[in-house]
């Protein structure tokens, strides 16, 4: 018996024509998506390869929806959820030099017809604080895909025609053979995890602070210790994607420091789940970039505290992958703390290296945007965004079309500042070791912790006013 053929594929080409700037075989909706991107034909053809990465990445996550991750206490932002890892039809150049159209593939059959306007900017890189200035155009429902063709039944000979049909990607599937977990596995491993014997009468004088997708954030009374605790509460039914919330636990859990907003307890309510953790009152990094303008020495005093987070956590071999202002959360004494690990990756110890692609855009290290594998020092790298952040009141291109700016980010390097003559040189070389393009060259959270701008840190208490000042704002 000769059965059906198995994963067959069909690589779909582009050529790009280095004298028109133009790429050829280009699926229809990509298209579309560069006309209005604001890339011009000079940028792509500094690197097509690059543009195709990013064109990929853009579509693979764009439209993603928000969801939860247990974000900080006394914060109302909710971080969006893990993407779907699947592979895009991403096609490949075929070769540097004018070329042929070759054969539009499946998805470009679909995408046929009127190029639609540019897409809304995809919610997974909104934050409550920072947004950008021009006004998104509307959005229009994505071209969908025709279905897969039939394989021949089991048994029969196959010429390949049906597998001319199917394009391939050159991005490998991530985490193949990996079987979501079923709402039952869930909850019994959430049984595992949490307290049984705990009972939500222990916390008391519940009050309002926070509404996100994933649910609702109090504080409340430890009726034992009579400290005060974050809780958020979620509705287990309303969660797409439960096991990262498994996973936010068991990294919050097994991985507390001074520097990180340390897990109190879980329990299930009913249908909730309830997750306490220690609760800072005052905000968010972002209240304070945005309302304030901070100094060196409080930016170094955040940026030391940060990298003390980084190096616990990466010596424990986990990822945080999304460290921006907004995961930075603040005590009224001036405490810097790590929160939000729904998209913390822990790294097997024979392997240290990630492929998926996870966090916010715009403080993404080079290597996430283009799709290559990578390790701990993309944490550095959006450090060195948020430091920028902490400078400008917001990260580079956050006003570019969002296609744009993930380009620049995979070909530009390390971002231009607005006005680097305001900044000492010590900072500024810091910086660049943060924003080093070449992963080897970058950083190491213990190496930074070393680093003469760090030298100028001011005292923590230098932060209270700001932090009073912002939230006078709010």
């Amino acid at each position: 018996m000769i059965s059906a053929p198995l994963d067959f594929v069909h690589e779909v080409h582009v050529g790009f024509d280095s004298e028109t700037g133009e790429f050829n075989g280009l699926p229809a909706s990509w298209q579309s998506l560069l006309k209005v991107s604001g890339i011009s034909k000079t940028e792509i053809a500094k690197n097509p390869q690059g543009m195709l990465d990013v064109l990929g990445f853009y579509t693979e996550q764009a439209g993603t929806p928000g969801a939860p991750g247990t974000g900080g206490a006394g914060s109302e932002k909710f971080i969006g959820e893990e993407p779907t890892l699947k592979a895009p039809d991403t096609p490949t150049i075929a070769d540097s030099a004018p070329s042929t159209p070759s054969k539009p593939s499946a998805a470009a059959a679909a995408g046929a017809g009127t190029a639609p306007p540019v897409v809304e900017r995809p919610g997974f890189t909104m934050s409550d604080k920072t947004v950008p200035i021009k006004k998104p155009e509307p959005s229009v429902p994505k071209p969908t895909k025709p279905p897969p063709p039939k394989s021949p039944p089991a048994g029969a000979s196959s010429s390949g025609g049906d597998a001319a049909e199917k394009p391939k990607s050159p991005v490998q599937k991530r985490d193949k053979g990996k079987k979501k977990m079923s709402d039952d596995e869930v909850l019994a491993k959430l049984r595992e995890i949490v307290s049984p014997a705990v009972s939500k009468e222990r916390y008391t004088n519940k009050e309002k602070i926070g509404q996100g997708a994933s649910g609702t954030v109090y504080t409340a009374i430890d009726s034992e210790t009579g400290r005060t605790v974050a809780i958020k509460q979620m509705n287990l039914q309303q969660q797409p994607k439960k096991e990262l919330i498994i996973n936010e636990i068991i990294v919050m859990r097994e991985n507390q420091q001074a520097n990180i907003v340390n897990y109190v307890d879980s329990l299930l309510v009913g249908e909730e789940l309830w997750v306490v953790m220690e609760y800072l009152a005052g905000g968010s990094l972002t209240e304070v970039v945005t309302e304030t303008i901070l100094n060196e020495g409080q930016i170094a005093a955040i940026c030391r505290e940060c990298l003390r987070a980084l190096e616990f956590l990466h010596a424990r071999s986990v990822i945080h992958r999304d460290i921006k202002s907004d995961n930075i959360l603040l005590g009224m004494d001036g405490a810097v703390k790590l929160t939000d690990f729904g998209f913390c990756a822990q790294l097997a110890t024979e392997a240290s290296k990630r492929s998926t692609m996870v966090g916010t855009p715009y403080w993404m290290a080079p290597e996430v945007v283009t799709r290559k594998q990578y390790g701990p020092k993309v944490d550095i790298w959006s450090l060195g965004i948020m430091a920028i952040e902490m400078v400008e009141g917001e990260p580079p291109y956050l006003n570019e079309n969002p296609l744009r700016a993930l380009y620049l980010i995979a070909t530009n390097g390390t971002p231009e500042l607005q006005n680097p003559e305001n900044l000492s040189d010590t900072f500024k070389d810091f910086l660049c070791n943060c924003l080093e393009m070449s992963v080897e060259k970058r950083g190491s959270a213990t190496e930074l912790l070393k680093h003469p701008f760090l030298q100028k840190c001011a005292p923590l208490s230098s932060l209270v006013p700001m932090i009073k000042a912002a939230k006078q704002v709010r």
